[in-house]
């Protein structure tokens, strides 16, 4: 069984939390004799404050965030693999409500927010939305899923 990116990044969500408890629990004990940081909302106004000014209370405990930034990874590995030829990526089309493949080798460079995929029957330019991608194949058999 292969876990989605969303499983994945939720269970690396809910280790970095425990992670962070185990670690609080420990300097908790240490310092509890220590006047004023022993005292319990001194020290939870220190930890939060911590957090917040790290950073890490926004990057890694959003379960569902940054999974653009999963799909731009596993696409450009893709993209950039020499056997490109072979996969192919999934996509919700909205205008048509249903899902489509594009041929990777069709795939023209990944930007921020999406993908640029080359039409070699209108000889156009489509832009694909990241968050459109739901599965990419290798030889017609799942290798990545959101």
């Amino acid at each position: 069984m292969v876990l989605r990116e969303q499983d994945k990044h939720f269970l690396s969500s809910l280790y970095s939390a425990a992670a962070i408890i185990f670690v609080w629990k420990g300097l908790w004990e240490g310092l509890y004799e220590i006047p004023y940081i022993g005292d319990a909302f001194v020290a939870l106004f220190v930890g939060f404050t911590m957090l917040v000014f790290s950073g890490l209370i926004f990057k890694n405990f959003d379960p569902l965030g940054s999974i653009e930034q999963a799909v731009t990874k596993k696409l450009e590995s893709v993209i950039n693999d020499p056997d490109k030829k072979n996969f192919e990526v999934k996509y919700q089309d909205k205008m048509l409500n249903k899902e489509l493949t594009v041929p990777a080798k069709y795939v023209h460079k990944i930007e921020e927010a999406g993908m640029i995929v080359m039409d070699p029957v209108k000889k156009a330019e489509m832009f694909i939305p990241l968050h459109r991608v739901t599965e990419i194949l290798y030889n017609g058999k799942r290798y990545w899923r959101l």
